[in-house]
C-alpha cells in the first residue's frame, strides 16, 4: 500500500520541571529548525530523565499524531492554547499518520533514516502533571491516541519538509489502535493476544507482558484439580 506524510517538526532537548515537587521530565521538548541527526538511540541532542522507561533503542523515537491535539483541545479546552505539537514530548510530528493507518511493524523512510514501528506510546502520568488537568493521560489511554515509538533500522538525517514513506508492512492486521483494543479489554481473548505476541518487529518487552498475561488468563481458564 502507499503511505506518505511529510515532517511539519522535529522536537528534541533537555528534561525540565513538572511540578512543585521538582519531577524531572523530557516531555519539554524544543522544535529543531535545520536538519537532526537520527543515531540508533534516537535524535542527536535529545534526552530523557528515565532512562528505565523512555528512550533506548525500541523508544529511539516518538511520533505523535498533529491531528490529535484538535481532539485533546475540544476535551480540555481549558489547556487548548498549551495543547499544540510537541507538547507531548514527540520527536516527530505530522498530519496523516495516525494510530488507525500505522502499523505494529512498519518501517518507513524518514529523510535520509529508516525507522520502524516498535510499540505504541503508554501515556503516564506526567501529561497530567505537564498541563495541570487530572485524568488527560487516561483519555489519551481510553481514546487511544497515544503516539508510536521508533527503532532505528538505519540512522540517517531528518528535516522539517521531509517526506515519511511506508517502505514496508509486516501486518496487516493490526494497527496501533488495534493494539490498543485488544490490550485494554477487560478479558481479551487468549488467539488476539497471541496474534499481538507474535507481531513481527514488536518490541521485546511487550511481547513479554503479552504472554505473561497469556499465562495467566489461561490459568484463570483451567478448571481445578
Amino acid at each position: 500500500m502507499t503511505l506518505s506524510s511529510t515532517i511539519e517538526c522535529l522536537f528534541a532537548g533537555g528534561t525540565g520541571a513538572l511540578d512543585l515537587e521538582g519531577h524531572r521530565s523530557g516531555i519539554f521538548k524544543r522544535q529543531i529548525h535545520g536538519h537532526a541527526r537520527i543515531e540508533v538511540d534516537g535524535l542527536v541532542g535529545d534526552e530523557h530523565a528515565d532512562s528505565s522507561v523512555h528512550g533506548g533503542p525500541e523508544k529511539a523515537v516518538h511520533q505523535y499524531a498533529a491531528e490529535n491535539y484538535a481532539r485533546l483541545a475540544d476535551a480540555f479546552a481549558e489547556r487548548a492554547n498549551a495543547l499544540v505539537p510537541g507538547s507531548l514530548g514527540e520527536n516527530l510530528s505530522a498530519y496523516g499518520l495516525s494510530e488507525c493507518n500505522v502499523h505494529i511493524g512498519d518501517v518507513f523512510a524518514a529523510g535520509t533514516a529508516v525507522l520502524q514501528v516498535s510499540q505504541p506510546r503508554s501515556p503516564c502520568w506526567k501529561i497530567n502533571h505537564r498541563f495541570g488537568v487530572d485524568r488527560m493521560s487516561v483519555y489519551v489511554m481510553q481514546t487511544r491516541i497515544t503516539g508510536w515509538y521508533y527503532r532505528v533500522i538505519s540512522p540517517g538525517v531528518v528535516r522539517a519538509g521531509d517526506q515519511m514513506t511506508l517502505l514496508e508492512r509486516q501486518t496487516d492486521q493490526v494497527s496501533i489502535d488495534r493494539f490498543w483494543q485488544v490490550q485494554l479489554a477487560h478479558r481479551p481473548t487468549i488467539e488476539d493476544l497471541r496474534i499481538l505476541a507474535n507481531l513481527p518487529g514488536l518490541a521485546p518487552d511487550w511481547k513479554r507482558r503479552l504472554s505473561e498475561r497469556m499465562r495467566w488468563l489461561s490459568a484463570q481458564s483451567c478448571p481445578p484439580s
